[in-house]
């Protein structure tokens, strides 16, 4: 007596969508323990995403992020499942969190993240592979102390053309008797990630900071990174401390889309 690794129809055989289904869960099985090797040969070997990445530069990305935060836990849900002979497009909503701690080890923090992405498989030697990747929205968090109990909202386009004026917006409200500082900054999604510098503001009285951006002509997406930080104010003997009480980010994804990729995208779907 055996027990068949894949569920099977009434021939005998894997369904297309039971045998597509098993890769995408088993990318989260193996995500979830960590096994790097095991997560990477669901991939085929000429892998590129839409962020131009290929198998050999998002495995790098990959082991540096689970070499970064040993404890990510993910989760997937599975939206819809399109089979055309020995293609298939999987449309599904990644969620990931974990537990953190500062490197000054005084502040525990959290993140949290959730993308919209498409998975585009292929027939491989009888085998599904995914070949490409696209992620369509995507928001992280990694908030610490104080900062873990705010309301943040960062809005971005989800789509520009290239050399196209954007504007994005920060919203929080602080804790009563804390000050509440902010930057936000747009970088080209590339590897190695380049980062811009920060220029801190105090948020607004209406507790929105606002800033323009204009989109990349370089043919790259872009992440919109806010940066926020808690000070607490004390006074005594007449001199005045400032203490940090919380910090954190919030990443979102702006896909620099030119009309003509747009126009074939829409095509295709």
């Amino acid at each position: 007596m055996f027990l068949l690794a894949q569920p099977v129809n009434a021939f005998g055989w894997c369904s297309p969508e039971k045998a597509v289904k098993s890769v995408i869960n088993s990318q989260i099985k193996y995500a979830n323990k960590g096994n790097v090797d095991k997560f990477l040969k669901t991939y085929d070997s000429d892998y590129v995403d839409s962020d131009g990445f290929d198998l050999n530069t998002y495995s790098k990305l990959v082991k540096e992020v689970w070499a970064s935060y040993k404890n990510l836990k993910y989760a997937i849900k599975i939206n819809g499942i399109e089979i055309d002979g020995d293609k298939a497009v999987v449309s599904v909503t990644e969620y990931t969190n974990a537990q953190m701690e500062a490197v000054s080890k005084n502040y525990t923090g959290e993140l949290k993240s959730e993308s919209d992405k498409i998975s585009y498989l292929k027939k491989v030697n009888g085998k599904w592979k995914v070949y490409s990747d696209e992620i369509k929205d995507e928001t992280t968090t990694m908030l610490y102390g104080e900062a873990k109990n705010l309301d943040v909202k960062l809005v971005v386009p989800l789509e520009i053309e290239p050399n196209t004026e954007y504007c994005t917006s920060l919203e929080f409200k602080a804790p009563k008797n804390m000050l509440a500082i902010a930057s936000i900054t747009s970088d080209k999604v590339e590897y190695p990630q380049k980062q811009s510098k920060e220029v801190f503001r105090a948020m607004p009285e209406d507790n929105i900071l606002e800033r323009l951006f204009t989109s990349n002509m370089d043919d790259k997406n872009e992440y919109v990174v806010a940066s926020i930080g808690l000070t607490q104010t004390d006074v005594s003997d007449l001199s005045i401390k400032m203490s940090l009480t919380g910090f954190g980010y919030v990443v979102r994804r702006v896909n620099v889309v030119p009309e003509k990729r747009k126009e074939i995208t829409n095509e295709q779907n």
